[in-house]
Protein backbone atom coordinates (compact mmCIF):
# COMPACT_ATOMS: atom_id res chain seq x y z
CA UNK A 1 0.00 0.00 0.00
CA UNK A 2 1.31 3.03 -1.12
CA UNK A 3 2.14 5.92 1.57
CA UNK A 4 0.14 8.76 1.67
CA UNK A 5 0.64 12.10 0.11
CA UNK A 6 0.39 16.09 0.66
CA UNK A 7 -1.45 16.07 -2.82
CA UNK A 8 -4.05 13.18 -1.94
CA UNK A 9 -5.26 15.34 1.23
CA UNK A 10 -5.01 18.27 -0.72
CA UNK A 11 -7.33 16.96 -3.54
CA UNK A 12 -9.93 15.86 -1.08
CA UNK A 13 -9.97 18.95 0.82
CA UNK A 14 -10.17 21.17 -2.38
CA UNK A 15 -6.96 23.03 -1.14
CA UNK A 16 -3.32 23.43 -2.51
CA UNK A 17 -0.58 21.22 -1.37
CA UNK A 18 1.07 24.62 0.39
CA UNK A 19 -2.01 24.99 2.42
CA UNK A 20 -1.79 21.59 3.73
CA UNK A 21 1.99 21.28 4.17
CA UNK A 22 1.70 25.01 6.29
CA UNK A 23 -1.72 23.91 8.07
CA UNK A 24 0.42 20.65 9.38
CA UNK A 25 2.95 22.93 10.85
CA UNK A 26 1.00 25.28 12.61
CA UNK A 27 1.23 28.28 10.15
CA UNK A 28 -0.36 30.93 11.49
CA UNK A 29 -1.16 32.07 8.01
CA UNK A 30 -4.01 29.26 7.55
CA UNK A 31 -7.60 29.56 9.46
CA UNK A 32 -7.71 27.20 12.41
CA UNK A 33 -10.92 25.94 10.65
CA UNK A 34 -8.38 24.65 7.57
CA UNK A 35 -5.88 22.93 10.35
CA UNK A 36 -8.63 21.17 12.15
CA UNK A 37 -9.55 19.63 9.01
CA UNK A 38 -6.42 18.85 7.20
CA UNK A 39 -4.96 17.05 10.80
CA UNK A 40 -8.48 15.27 10.80
CA UNK A 41 -8.34 13.99 7.23
CA UNK A 42 -4.29 13.35 7.47
CA UNK A 43 -5.15 11.15 11.00
CA UNK A 44 -7.74 9.06 8.98
CA UNK A 45 -5.56 8.30 6.55
CA UNK A 46 -2.87 7.68 8.72
CA UNK A 47 -0.35 9.92 6.72
CA UNK A 48 2.94 10.18 7.76
CA UNK A 49 5.73 12.56 6.89
CA UNK A 50 8.26 11.39 4.71
CA UNK A 51 11.48 11.40 6.95
CA UNK A 52 14.16 11.32 4.07
CA UNK A 53 12.74 14.31 2.03
CA UNK A 54 12.29 15.99 5.30
CA UNK A 55 16.00 15.08 6.82
CA UNK A 56 17.28 16.16 2.93
CA UNK A 57 15.88 19.39 3.04
CA UNK A 58 17.65 20.01 6.11
CA UNK A 59 20.90 18.39 4.62
CA UNK A 60 21.35 15.54 7.26
CA UNK A 61 20.08 11.91 7.22
CA UNK A 62 19.83 11.07 10.60
CA UNK A 63 22.08 8.12 10.02
CA UNK A 64 25.59 7.53 10.00
CA UNK A 65 27.73 4.49 8.86
CA UNK A 66 30.02 2.19 10.96
CA UNK A 67 32.23 -0.18 9.39
CA UNK A 68 34.46 -3.10 11.33
CA UNK A 69 36.79 -5.83 10.61
CA UNK A 70 33.69 -8.58 12.31
CA UNK A 71 30.64 -8.94 13.26
CA UNK A 72 30.76 -12.16 15.68
CA UNK A 73 33.87 -10.79 17.87
CA UNK A 74 32.71 -10.31 21.22
CA UNK A 75 35.18 -6.46 21.19
CA UNK A 76 33.33 -5.72 18.09
CA UNK A 77 29.88 -6.61 19.50
CA UNK A 78 30.10 -4.68 21.90
CA UNK A 79 31.41 -1.75 20.51
CA UNK A 80 27.99 -2.02 18.40
CA UNK A 81 26.03 -1.99 21.60
CA UNK A 82 27.59 1.43 22.88
CA UNK A 83 27.40 2.92 19.46
CA UNK A 84 23.68 1.93 18.62
CA UNK A 85 22.52 3.10 22.01
CA UNK A 86 23.84 6.04 21.73
CA UNK A 87 22.97 7.01 18.05
CA UNK A 88 19.18 6.09 19.23
CA UNK A 89 19.05 8.64 22.30
CA UNK A 90 20.23 11.04 19.48
CA UNK A 91 17.62 9.85 17.06
CA UNK A 92 19.88 8.23 14.92
CA UNK A 93 20.13 4.41 13.01
CA UNK A 94 23.33 2.91 12.39
CA UNK A 95 24.43 1.27 9.11
CA UNK A 96 26.68 -1.25 10.21
CA UNK A 97 29.06 -2.85 7.52
CA UNK A 98 31.19 -5.99 7.67
CA UNK A 99 34.80 -5.69 6.15
CA UNK A 100 35.81 -9.29 6.69
CA UNK A 101 39.14 -7.66 7.11
CA UNK A 102 39.11 -6.47 3.45
CA UNK A 103 40.65 -3.23 2.19
CA UNK A 104 39.06 -3.58 -1.01
CA UNK A 105 35.56 -4.17 0.67
CA UNK A 106 36.43 -1.76 3.19
CA UNK A 107 36.66 1.14 0.29
CA UNK A 108 33.52 0.13 -1.61
CA UNK A 109 32.26 0.35 1.59
CA UNK A 110 32.86 3.74 2.42
CA UNK A 111 31.84 4.82 -1.08
CA UNK A 112 28.32 3.29 0.00
CA UNK A 113 27.76 5.38 2.50
CA UNK A 114 29.66 8.80 1.13
CA UNK A 115 26.66 7.80 -1.70
CA UNK A 116 23.70 7.16 0.90
CA UNK A 117 24.87 10.63 2.19
CA UNK A 118 25.08 9.39 6.13
CA UNK A 119 26.04 12.06 8.56
CA UNK A 120 29.08 10.92 9.21
CA UNK A 121 31.46 7.30 9.69
CA UNK A 122 32.78 5.49 12.44
CA UNK A 123 35.29 3.09 11.52
CA UNK A 124 37.92 0.01 12.51
CA UNK A 125 40.13 -0.65 9.28
CA UNK A 126 40.81 -3.71 7.82
CA UNK A 127 44.18 -5.41 8.93
CA UNK A 128 45.38 -5.21 5.43
CA UNK A 129 44.48 -1.65 5.10
CA UNK A 130 47.58 -0.07 4.19
CA UNK A 131 46.36 2.76 1.55
CA UNK A 132 44.20 5.62 3.10
CA UNK A 133 43.03 7.46 0.66
CA UNK A 134 39.45 6.45 0.68
CA UNK A 135 39.40 7.60 4.40
CA UNK A 136 41.34 10.99 3.52
CA UNK A 137 38.68 10.98 0.83
CA UNK A 138 35.81 11.12 3.40
CA UNK A 139 37.69 14.16 5.69
CA UNK A 140 38.07 16.22 2.50
CA UNK A 141 34.45 16.23 1.70
CA UNK A 142 34.09 17.68 4.93
CA UNK A 143 32.22 14.39 6.28
CA UNK A 144 33.00 13.84 10.29
CA UNK A 145 34.77 10.73 10.50
CA UNK A 146 35.78 8.81 13.51
CA UNK A 147 38.05 5.71 13.52
CA UNK A 148 38.44 3.53 16.47
CA UNK A 149 40.76 0.54 17.59
CA UNK A 150 42.21 0.00 14.32
CA UNK A 151 43.57 3.49 13.15
CA UNK A 152 45.66 5.37 10.57
CA UNK A 153 47.63 7.69 12.60
CA UNK A 154 48.43 9.31 9.21
CA UNK A 155 44.41 10.12 8.49
CA UNK A 156 43.63 13.43 10.05
CA UNK A 157 40.44 12.74 12.16
CA UNK A 158 39.10 12.16 16.00
CA UNK A 159 40.67 8.43 17.28
CA UNK A 160 39.41 6.22 20.00
CA UNK A 161 42.06 4.48 21.09
CA UNK A 162 44.01 2.63 24.18
CA UNK A 163 47.64 2.89 24.94
CA UNK A 164 47.92 -0.77 22.97
CA UNK A 165 51.86 -0.77 24.08
CA UNK A 166 51.65 0.09 27.27
CA UNK A 167 48.91 -2.68 27.96
CA UNK A 168 51.07 -5.61 26.34
CA UNK A 169 53.70 -4.28 28.45
CA UNK A 170 51.25 -4.66 31.72
CA UNK A 171 50.47 -8.03 30.54
CA UNK A 172 54.07 -9.20 29.96
CA UNK A 173 55.20 -7.38 33.28
CA UNK A 174 52.48 -9.76 34.73
CA UNK A 175 54.21 -12.76 33.55
CA UNK A 176 57.96 -11.96 34.40
CA UNK A 177 56.61 -11.04 37.64
CA UNK A 178 54.97 -14.86 37.73
CA UNK A 179 58.05 -16.18 37.05
CA UNK A 180 58.47 -16.56 33.45
CA UNK A 181 61.87 -16.03 31.63
CA UNK A 182 61.47 -17.37 28.78
CA UNK A 183 57.77 -15.81 26.93
CA UNK A 184 56.41 -16.57 23.26
CA UNK A 185 54.39 -13.95 21.70
CA UNK A 186 50.96 -14.69 19.31
CA UNK A 187 50.52 -11.13 17.64
CA UNK A 188 48.08 -12.15 15.29
CA UNK A 189 48.13 -10.41 12.31
CA UNK A 190 50.93 -8.27 10.93
CA UNK A 191 50.04 -4.95 9.63
CA UNK A 192 47.57 -2.87 11.91
CA UNK A 193 49.00 -0.70 14.63
CA UNK A 194 47.37 -2.16 17.58
CA UNK A 195 49.18 -5.75 16.34
CA UNK A 196 52.56 -3.66 15.94
CA UNK A 197 52.18 -1.91 19.74
CA UNK A 198 51.45 -4.59 21.15
CA UNK A 199 54.52 -6.66 20.01
CA UNK A 200 56.50 -3.44 21.07
CA UNK A 201 54.89 -3.50 24.65
CA UNK A 202 55.98 -7.29 24.77
CA UNK A 203 59.87 -6.55 23.74
CA UNK A 204 60.07 -3.83 25.71
CA UNK A 205 58.81 -5.30 29.04
CA UNK A 206 61.40 -8.17 28.45
CA UNK A 207 64.42 -6.07 27.59
CA UNK A 208 63.31 -3.50 30.38
CA UNK A 209 63.91 -6.76 32.39
CA UNK A 210 67.08 -8.46 31.12
CA UNK A 211 65.20 -11.25 29.17
CA UNK A 212 66.49 -11.73 26.00
CA UNK A 213 64.32 -10.77 22.95
CA UNK A 214 63.83 -13.69 20.36
CA UNK A 215 62.13 -13.96 16.93
CA UNK A 216 61.41 -17.15 17.12
CA UNK A 217 59.24 -17.11 19.64
CA UNK A 218 56.84 -14.51 18.22
CA UNK A 219 53.76 -16.51 15.97
CA UNK A 220 52.49 -14.16 13.32
CA UNK A 221 49.03 -15.19 12.04
CA UNK A 222 49.32 -16.89 8.30
CA UNK A 223 45.74 -15.29 7.50
CA UNK A 224 44.26 -11.97 8.63
CA UNK A 225 41.37 -13.75 10.45
CA UNK A 226 42.35 -14.58 13.82
CA UNK A 227 41.19 -17.14 15.37
CA UNK A 228 40.48 -20.47 17.55
CA UNK A 229 41.98 -22.74 15.47
CA UNK A 230 45.14 -20.44 15.09
CA UNK A 231 45.53 -20.64 18.64
CA UNK A 232 45.97 -24.25 19.09
CA UNK A 233 47.69 -24.56 15.83
CA UNK A 234 50.40 -21.92 17.37
CA UNK A 235 50.40 -23.80 20.51
CA UNK A 236 51.43 -26.83 18.79
CA UNK A 237 54.02 -25.60 17.10
CA UNK A 238 55.54 -23.47 19.90
CA UNK A 239 55.53 -26.68 21.81
CA UNK A 240 57.35 -28.34 19.14
CA UNK A 241 59.95 -26.02 18.69
CA UNK A 242 60.94 -24.37 21.78
CA UNK A 243 60.15 -26.86 25.21
CA UNK A 244 61.50 -24.25 27.47
CA UNK A 245 58.43 -21.86 26.78
CA UNK A 246 57.18 -20.88 30.39
CA UNK A 247 55.01 -17.97 29.53
CA UNK A 248 52.88 -17.01 26.19
CA UNK A 249 51.49 -13.55 25.64
CA UNK A 250 48.58 -13.98 22.97
CA UNK A 251 47.06 -10.82 21.18
CA UNK A 252 42.99 -11.82 21.47
CA UNK A 253 41.40 -13.56 24.23
CA UNK A 254 40.45 -16.08 21.16
CA UNK A 255 43.63 -17.31 20.32
CA UNK A 256 44.39 -17.32 23.93
CA UNK A 257 41.22 -19.61 24.63
CA UNK A 258 42.44 -21.70 21.65
CA UNK A 259 46.22 -22.21 23.18
CA UNK A 260 44.73 -23.03 26.49
CA UNK A 261 42.26 -25.78 24.91
CA UNK A 262 45.97 -27.62 23.07
CA UNK A 263 47.67 -27.33 26.15
CA UNK A 264 44.87 -29.12 27.47
CA UNK A 265 44.58 -31.90 25.25
CA UNK A 266 48.29 -32.03 25.01
CA UNK A 267 48.73 -32.72 28.90
CA UNK A 268 50.61 -29.55 29.42
CA UNK A 269 49.55 -28.13 32.52
CA UNK A 270 48.29 -24.14 32.66
CA UNK A 271 50.11 -22.19 35.16
CA UNK A 272 52.40 -24.71 36.25
CA UNK A 273 54.35 -25.77 32.95
CA UNK A 274 52.99 -22.95 31.28
CA UNK A 275 51.34 -19.51 31.98
CA UNK A 276 49.00 -17.93 29.37
CA UNK A 277 47.70 -14.43 29.03
CA UNK A 278 45.04 -13.07 26.80
CA UNK A 279 43.90 -9.42 25.79
CA UNK A 280 40.26 -7.76 25.44
CA UNK A 281 38.74 -10.13 28.77
CA UNK A 282 35.86 -11.71 26.11
CA UNK A 283 32.96 -13.10 28.43
CA UNK A 284 34.44 -16.76 27.70
CA UNK A 285 37.82 -16.08 29.14
CA UNK A 286 36.79 -16.25 32.81
CA UNK A 287 34.70 -19.76 32.33
CA UNK A 288 36.78 -21.43 30.37
CA UNK A 289 39.14 -23.82 32.64
CA UNK A 290 41.61 -22.37 34.02
CA UNK A 291 40.55 -19.22 33.94
CA UNK A 292 42.10 -16.93 31.45
CA UNK A 293 44.30 -14.03 32.90
CA UNK A 294 43.45 -11.07 30.28
CA UNK A 295 43.67 -7.30 29.63
CA UNK A 296 40.22 -5.94 29.99
CA UNK A 297 39.54 -3.71 27.21
CA UNK A 298 37.09 -1.23 27.54
CA UNK A 299 34.53 -1.99 24.17
CA UNK A 300 31.12 -0.66 24.70
CA UNK A 301 32.90 2.12 26.37
CA UNK A 302 34.91 2.48 23.43
CA UNK A 303 31.38 2.34 21.27
CA UNK A 304 30.01 5.32 23.59
CA UNK A 305 32.98 7.50 23.05
CA UNK A 306 33.28 7.04 19.07
CA UNK A 307 29.64 8.15 18.88
CA UNK A 308 29.76 10.95 21.43
CA UNK A 309 32.58 12.20 19.02
CA UNK A 310 31.09 11.92 15.67
CA UNK A 311 27.32 13.61 17.00
CA UNK A 312 29.73 16.35 18.57
CA UNK A 313 31.35 16.94 14.88
CA UNK A 314 28.65 16.55 13.29
CA UNK A 315 26.55 19.14 15.31
CA UNK A 316 29.39 21.94 15.01
CA UNK A 317 29.24 21.33 11.19
CA UNK A 318 25.81 21.49 11.42
CA UNK A 319 26.08 24.49 13.12
CA UNK A 320 28.79 25.96 11.08
CA UNK A 321 31.28 25.76 14.19
CA UNK A 322 35.35 24.60 13.29
CA UNK A 323 36.17 22.00 14.99
CA UNK A 324 39.52 19.89 15.25
CA UNK A 325 40.24 16.04 15.29
CA UNK A 326 40.51 14.90 18.82
CA UNK A 327 42.29 11.64 20.38
CA UNK A 328 40.49 9.72 23.24
CA UNK A 329 42.48 7.24 25.17
CA UNK A 330 40.71 5.01 27.02
CA UNK A 331 42.52 3.34 30.23
CA UNK A 332 43.16 -0.71 30.33
CA UNK A 333 43.16 -3.41 33.44
CA UNK A 334 44.95 -5.85 34.39
CA UNK A 335 42.54 -9.10 35.09
CA UNK A 336 44.48 -11.61 36.88
CA UNK A 337 42.82 -15.32 37.08
CA UNK A 338 44.20 -18.82 37.21
CA UNK A 339 46.10 -19.28 33.98
CA UNK A 340 49.00 -17.02 35.21
CA UNK A 341 48.24 -18.03 39.05
CA UNK A 342 51.66 -18.43 40.53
Amino acid sequence: MKPVTLKQIAGQLNISVSTVSKALKNYPDVSKETKLKVKELAKVLNYQPNAFAVNLRRKESRTIGLIIPEIVHHFFSTIIKGIVNQAEKEGYLVIILQSNESYELEKKQINLLLNQHVDGIIISLANNSTNFDHLNQVVLSKKPLVMFDKIAKLVNCSKVIINDRKAAYTATQHLIDAGCKRIAHFRGSLLPLNSIDRFLGYRKALLDNGLPYDPALVYISECDDTSFEEGKMNTRKLLEDHDDVDGIFISTDLVAIGALTECNKLGVKVPDDIKIIGFSNWFMSKVVSPALSTIDQPGYLMGEMAFKQLYKEITMQKNKESYYPEIIELETKLIVRESTAS
